[in-house]
């Protein structure tokens, strides 16, 4: 082992120790091997000396072949490190497009027989079986669907709702029994809307007290839908009823608190918020996912379950360094950095240049591009 010090390093050394921020975070990971950007982000952190492996008192530095056209600054091998949840091979989005636009399709069908009360359950399982196969190729904040426009807003919410919320049972830990249960709450847990006039559901300007109340029944007709669906257990129900209410009682239709909301209500609140606003309305724009994590952020305190938002902006959040992104000032880069207290506000190269967003406030992530 080698101490050095950050200006004498070189790429395609591997450290030997792990490598953390001047306020305790972990950086870097003993055992990467350093790419020209990771001496980047040692420098913009003030890092000034670092622990890298050596032989026969020489540090290590690890060559790969260099292929047609790449770039020299990325010819040595990064070390292999867990890429996390999010993460998922790169050509297998076909099958997962493939069968969301099924699930789309079904789900059309859905509201049209809920309002007469029959919902085709034995279907609705085969075909969310065959979604969730794929489940592990569906990244959050990567996903985007085939084909999409503003008249099927409610329907893409409600599969996206469930595959989000499938993830989010998992990283909860949640038994294995109740994945495919809070599957079927993200799906359904707007199928209350049927029964709504569409008019009001995409009403552009403000409703009135009447409208308001009109369209806040959802919750309890889509209870009443499924309360004869023997397909799905009370949990599902419950998140159809109470995936409105909040934490500390202010919440909608019965005022309930933290602890009465049902484990499945908590988690679709926090995708079904996420999913409405980062998807395009009649009346609104689709925003920012980086930013619809932030303002979930804020709603934790007092309004949805803290544990919940937390692990999934987490989650959602641990894409690996080279990220492609585009910022909202116009430019791209790639995620280089990112701390695990501030995971909205990455660290980001651009043109050979590191933005800190953390410290440029005024600049955000506008989308995940690969």
């Amino acid at each position: 082992m080698t101490i050095k010090a950050v200006n004498e390093v070189v790429a395609g050394v591997k450290l030997a120790k792990d490598v953390h921020t001047p306020l305790g975070g972990l950086l870097l990971h003993k055992g990467k091997v350093l790419l020209p950007r990771d001496l980047e982000v040692l420098k913009a952190f003030m890092v000034e000396q670092v622990d890298i492996e050596s032989v026969d008192g020489e540090s290590t530095r690890i060559p790969t072949v260099k292929s047609a056209g790449q770039k020299p600054a990325l010819i040595f091998a990064e070390s292999s490190q867990g890429s996390g949840d999010e993460e998922a091979p790169s050509r297998k989005d076909l099958p997962l497009h493939e069968e969301y636009d099924k699930t789309l399709t079904l789900v059309k069908s859905c509201y049209q027989s809920a309002i007469t009360g029959e919902l085709r359950m034995y279907e609705i399982r085969n075909q969310m079986e065959n979604l969730l196969k794929h489940h592990k190729d569906y990244q959050i904040l990567k996903f985007i669907p085939r084909m999409t426009n503003r008249h099927d807003y409610r329907y893409h919410s409600s599969v996206l709702c469930a595959l989000s919320s499938y993830k989010l049972a998992q990283w909860l830990d949640l038994p294995q029994k109740d994945w495919m249960q809070v599957a079927f709450a993200g799906l359904l847990h707007d199928i209350g809307n049927a029964k709504i006039d569409p008019i009001l559901l995409n009403k552009p300007s403000k409703l009135t007290d009447e409208e308001n109340e009109e369209v806040r029944r959802h919750t309890t007709y889509g209870y009443q839908i499924l309360k004869n669906v023997a397909a799905v257990n009370e949990g599902v129900r419950l998140a159809a009823l109470q995936h409105h209410e909040k934490v500390d009682g202010s919440g909608y239709p019965l005022g309930l608190e933290g602890s009465k909301i049902h484990i499945y209500a908590k988690i679709v609140a926090v995708t079904d918020i996420f999913h409405a606003m980062t998807l395009d309305k009649f009346y609104r724009n689709a925003q920012s996912p980086y930013l619809v994590l932030e303002q979930i952020q804020l709603e934790a305190f007092g309004k949805l379950d803290p544990k919940i938002v937390q692990t999934f902006i987490r989650k959602v959040t641990a894409l690996h360094s080279g990220t492609k992104v585009r910022l909202s000032n116009g430019s791209t880069g790639e995620i280089v950095f990112t701390d695990s207290q501030h995971p909205t506000r990455p660290m980001v190269a651009v043109q050979g240049n590191i933005m800190n967003l953390m410290q440029q406030r005024q600049i955000y992530i506008e989308e995940v591009i690969s």
